[in-house]
């Protein structure tokens, strides 16, 4: 036996992703892979993509903007996290530039100094260098600037 999968016409398909795109803001590598999930043709895939922005469905400064003050302000990361996230999503540079804007300078210092402050609060470690080390790393992972992040360690780890 094999499995049937569900065929769509270019209007069904077209008013899924209508719902997709209005549920959430999607980037286009988003909105491809949705597509070929569905299994439509690459000429079908063209014709509901260019549909979508045309009717505002789809929109990648929306979506990268919404991106980059969602992940800064719930998970806290940092400039060098978010443009390799948004590059992983294939966003051109200048609509990340454009995102990367929507944080304010101000609120960006405070998050690192407050996030450092509290890491380093919850660190168990009694020997500094591996403390400074848990602590850079964790940082790091967060995608900060590596110059705030070594400025930061050196200046609250003893």
């Amino acid at each position: 036996m094999y499995q049937t999968h569900k065929t769509y016409t270019i209007e069904e398909a077209l008013s899924k992703l209508q719902k997709y795109c209005a549920y959430q803001d999607r980037c286009h590598k988003e909105v491809e892979q949705k597509l070929k999930q569905m299994r439509m043709i690459p000429e079908a895939v063209e014709i509901i993509i260019v549909a979508l922005i045309e009717d505002s469905h789809l929109n990648e400064e929306r979506f990268a903007k919404a991106f980059v003050r969602g992940k800064f302000r719930i998970k806290k990361w940092g400039k060098v996290r978010l443009t390799l996230e948004l590059k992983q999503r294939q966003l051109s540079k200048y609509i990340i530039k454009i995102a990367l804007q929507e944080i304010d300078p101000n609120d960006y210092l405070e998050t690192f100094h407050a996030l450092a402050e509290k890491k380093e609060a919850t660190l168990t470690e009694t020997d500094p260098w591996k403390k400074k080390k848990k602590l850079a790393d964790y940082l790091l992972y967060r995608g900060w600037e590596s110059h705030l992040v070594y400025d930061k360690v050196n200046a609250i780890v003893n």
